[in-house]
């Protein structure tokens, strides 16, 4: 009998999602329950067939892996246990590193670097460094001025209901602390 050699970018997948996609039998429950899946160009059931067949950049570089909500429903509906839901996020790392993310969602991306940024320099988020550090990444991207401006409507009423504060929040007291979490989160 012939041994299978693992395919590295799956056994990656199942790593970074502690789960074994080879468990999948295609029920579609997952697809089923998602709230989301009218929105995917690739349906959750198929993506985990994807990264079964060894198309893990191909799963990675769909839009699905970032429209996913993380509600959880998928991993909960299944009856194999398989973690969906982590299988997505192991996908999008997978995605950044091999940068291959969805062409209509680098701005959720360059969000989310401008916010973990921001968590990384005070320990917590200051919306008017985030914002702007969004917004230049924003355009560095695309170098779409309209873009900049987009939201710029918003901040007025977000300034009166106290939502929006213009004044730089202090950084946490123990720095160190948030120096640590990013750190071992890098290190995982």
């Amino acid at each position: 009998m012939q041994s299978v050699t693992p395919n590295p970018d799956v056994a990656q997948v199942e790593s970074l999602a502690h789960t074994k996609v080879a468990d999948c039998y295609q029920c579609g429950k997952c697809s089923a329950g998602c709230p989301q899946v009218e929105r995917m160009d690739v349906m959750p059931s198929s993506i985990i067939r994807l990264v079964q067949l060894g198309c893990v950049e191909e799963a990675a570089a769909a839009e699905s892996v970032w429209q996913c909500l993380n509600c959880l429903t998928c991993s909960t509906r299944c009856p194999k246990s398989v973690n969906i839901a982590g299988v997505m996020d192991a996908l999008k790392e997978i995605s950044i590193e091999k940068k291959c993310v969805h062409p209509k969602q680098k701005r959720t991306l360059a969000f989310q670097r401008s916010f973990l940024n921001a968590v990384k320099r005070n320990g917590r988020t200051n919306e008017i460094e985030m914002v702007a550090e969004y917004k230049i990444r924003g355009f560095l991207n695309d170098f779409n001025p309209l873009l900049v401006l987009k939201d710029a409507d918003l901040g007025l009423p977000m300034f009166k209901r106290g939502k929006l504060h213009l004044k730089a929040g202090s950084p946490v007291k123990d720095k160190a602390l948030v120096k640590r979490i990013f750190a071992k989160c890098s290190a995982e």
